[in-house]
């Protein structure tokens, strides 16, 4: 069976939302969900330290990376993460597995896609493959509402959760990279 991995870092439970939601976009179509939160244990001295968790990513098809947006890119503790791969960078462990990301910050224009941009050259240093959104907002009603194809981004005005076309937006995400790995394009 297919599995996807998803790291993300949440604090508000806003990027909690969207990684629940782009797995059971990943079940729905018929794969596994691998949901890796970063917690505050996970870090000491400002340095990821759970090892098991780069292990563990090495045996998936495909990896989703997600972070608030905080000062224009990923929270300092999925940087973190991001900087413990440096091992599993030297040894190749991702390369060639499909990769895509997700963000969510408070105002619509609130740089989201500087994260986006962050997680897709994290991917390019792993030699993975960025999965966009491509079309994703084209023919359907209410999914993709800020128009970025680079990744699901999402915004909480007030610290409400995220809206119901974001959710749709990363439920599709989740499906959209099953139809990938399978090799299968049509929506």
């Amino acid at each position: 069976m297919i599995s996807i991995a998803i790291i993300y870092h949440s604090v508000d439970d806003h990027t909690h939302a969207l990684a629940t939601t782009i797995a059971e976009g990943i079940h729905a179509g018929d794969a596994e969900p691998v949901v890796y939160r970063i917690e505050p244990d996970m870090i000491e001295n400002g340095r990821f330290v759970d090892d098991k968790v780069f292990e563990k990513l090495k045996d998936v098809d495909a990896i989703i990376f997600g972070a608030p947006t905080y000062m224009g890119g990923p929270s300092a503790q999925f940087k973190a993460f991001a900087d413990a791969s440096s091992p599993t960078w030297e040894r190749q462990d991702w390369r060639g597995k499909y990769a895509a990301g997700f963000t969510v910050g408070t105002y619509p224009g609130g740089d989201q896609p500087q994260t986006l941009q962050y997680f897709q050259t994290l991917a390019s240093q792993h030699d993975m493959l960025w999965l966009s959104l491509g079309r994703a907002n084209i023919g359907v009603e209410k999914i993709n509402p800020s128009g970025t194809s680079l990744g699901v981004t999402a915004h909480t005005p007030d610290d409400d959760q995220p809206n119901e076309a974001c959710l749709q937006t990363a439920f599709y995400l989740g499906q959209h990279m099953v139809r990938a790995l399978k090799g299968v394009w049509h929506t």
